[in-house]
């Protein structure tokens, strides 16, 4: 039987591409080329768009946690039904709710005068169209890879990705200094539609039949016993939930504010942004050729840099010295989400990597709607500047915290075979053996 994660031999497809990188793998970084390019502007423009409606800060972020509450409230349900559903068709359906609500978006922005809750009710379908996107995607990618490459696979998807991110900020940024934020919605919402497009011709014959489970509750206490006795899993994830909070509440919030009042607009803001897209582009080549042995311990150390644009907003630093700490970050965070997908990738089994990853987004992003509506709050009572500062050292907190994990320490790289145990170099690990230990962090 033919292999799903590589073309024939001798096939145009094998000549133009990596053995490893079969027709799913190619049409998944294609898609999510294209989505980046959209999504990356669009984030900013949503920020603008509610600035040049004449909201304040306040605003920008309960827009925000418009957009991130339906992850923490739908993440659960979107893992267990992307294990028990096909995966493709939850990411077609997840990209068509994210096209139309976009495309609301772009029109109500365009028409002029878009009122507050209108903006928020048409992020939060945009993300809930992401909370059953994002467990399937993984899913689906993670699938298509075989252990042997794993590592080099991921690398250059994230690079294909971040990349288009690299464009995408730069040009959302350029586009809503011209021609306004309404017009970089409408670019979201086609690229949503182009890449449910790429995702409706995957190849899903060598998929087998899911055996019926007990129901979603059922599922749903699978997936979580896989979390809970994994104490190098559910710690990076609990630190995460910290670090995405405040980067987000940074990223959203205060960006833009700083951009605006400091930096000169968005056009400067997203140069920024652009250059830690470089940054991840650069992490990516390093992990091409790059495979530490202790994955978690490389990964955690890594996350520390993702202080240093809340405190580049603080000072604040001229755009130059901006756009070095982000890509410094950008690099770094690319280390630990390569070294965390392998890792992932070695240790759970096919048909569990959906509910397990829903885990790890849901309590990555549980408390990003709160940090991003308490961002306006948190500077009227402690200014701007305090509360910058004050996310960067919690970053730093959280990830000192986690290294005092024995596991996180100690977790090493599998052989060139997909394990079902974790490869711990003690013979007496603290944490259960059981058949599915692994992790992932949404990043």
């Amino acid at each position: 039987m033919s292999s799903p994660f590589a073309a024939p031999p001798g096939s145009p497809a094998r000549r133009r591409r990596p053995a490893w990188a079969g027709r799913n793998y190619t049409l998944l970084t294609g898609a999510a080329v294209v989505t980046n390019l959209g999504s990356h502007g669009a984030l900013i423009a949503a920020a603008f768009a509610v600035l040049e409606a004449g909201g304040s800060g306040g605003d920008v972020g309960l827009v925000a946690a418009a957009r991130t509450l339906p992850l923490v409230l739908f993440l659960l349900v979107g893992g267990a039904m992307a294990d028990r559903l096909p995966r493709h068709h939850v990411m077609v359906a997840a990209n068509a709710l994210n096209c139309v609500s976009q495309a609301a978006f772009a029109v109500l922005v365009l028409a002029g005068d878009p009122q507050l809750w209108q903006m928020m009710l048409l992020t939060a379908l945009c993300g809930t169209g992401t909370a059953f996107f994002n467990p399937a995607a993984e899913g689906m990618l993670l699938s298509t890879v075989s252990g042997e490459h794993a590592n080099r696979a991921f690398a250059l998807f994230r690079m294909a990705m971040n990349g288009a991110g690299i464009g995408g900020a730069a040009l959302g940024g350029a586009m809503i200094a011209a021609m306004g934020p309404g017009w970089v919605l409408a670019v979201d919402a086609a690229a949503f539609a182009i890449a449910g497009a790429l995702r409706a011709f995957l190849d899903v014959s060598h998929v087998t039949d899911r055996a019926p489970g007990g129901g979603l509750l059922a599922d749903l206490r699978e997936g979580w016993v896989e979390v809970r006795t994994r104490p190098w899993l559910w710690s990076i994830v609990l630190q995460f939930s910290v670090v995405v909070a405040v980067v987000g509440a940074a990223d959203a919030v205060y960006g833009p504010l700083v951009a605006r009042d400091r930096l000169g607009g968005p056009a400067p803001w997203g140069l920024a942004l652009a250059f830690f897209g470089v940054g991840t582009i650069a992490g990516a080549f390093l992990m091409m050729a790059w495979k530490p042995r202790r994955l978690l311990l490389v990964g955690t150390l890594c996350v520390f840099p993702l202080a240093l644009p809340s405190a580049g907003l603080a000072v604040p630093l001229p755009v130059w010295g901006l756009c070095v700490v982000m890509f410094v970050s950008g690099a770094a965070i690319e280390v630990f989400g390569v070294n965390w997908m392998t890792t992932m990738h070695q240790e759970i089994p096919e048909e569990k990597f959906s509910r397990v990853s829903a885990y790890d987004w849901f309590g990555s992003v549980s408390m990003l709607p709160l940090a991003t509506a308490l961002a306006g709050p948190a500077e009227s009572a402690f200014g701007r500047t305090t509360a910058l500062w004050g996310c960067a050292a919690l970053v730093v907190l959280v990830t000192a915290l986690v290294l005092l994990v024995p596991d996180v320490r100690r977790m090493t790289r599998a052989p060139h075979t997909k394990t079902t145990t974790p490869t711990f170099p003690s013979p007496t690990p603290s944490s259960p053996t059981s058949p599915t230990n692994s992790s992932p962090a949404g990043v």
